[in-house]
């Protein structure tokens, strides 16, 4: 059986990832508010912490036999997230960031995981498994940063 879906799905995944890492140099950098300096450290740990996500996917992509992409261009075409354009106030940033990370978890949960089951990939069921749990606590986190206000 044919690994090309599972590929194109990482190959989406590793899109999202990339706009996520500028994303979040974006709210990193424009955060104004109360909660500054704890959001201007936040979003640095979670830039640096999807920095090395996008790489463990695109070495996977590489182990399986695929190509990852590798341009802006390509990352913009293939992900099903939306860059962020506007100053956003800090609960809008986190409330953002609890949809892009839902989306992320919902597609490994219900499409990586089945495609990677069906060619019996273990290794990549493992990934998103990881990947899948340190985003749920992320939400977690997030959602209890907005929970009062």
């Amino acid at each position: 059986m044919s690994n090309q879906k599972l590929i194109n799905f990482l190959n989406q995944e590793l899109s999202n990832f990339n706009i996520m890492y500028v994303k979040l140099h974006r709210y990193h950098w424009f955060v104004q508010g109360r909660h500054f300096y704890s959001l201007h450290q936040l979003f640095e740990n979670l830039y640096n912490e999807m920095a090395d996500d996008l790489d463990e996917i695109a070495e996977r992509i590489l182990s399986i036999g695929g190509k990852p992409l590798a341009t802006m261009s390509k990352y913009l075409e293939e992900t099903t997230l939306v860059e962020a354009t506007a100053d956003d106030k800090e609960n809008e940033m986190i409330s953002q960031l609890i949809k892009d990370y839902r989306q992320m978890v919902d597609e490994m949960k219900n499409t990586g995981v089945k495609l990677a089951e069906e060619v019996k990939d273990e290794p990549t069921v493992d990934l998103l498994n990881e990947l899948q749990a340190k985003f749920e606590k992320h939400l977690w986190m997030l959602g209890a940063l907005i929970a009062y206000e």
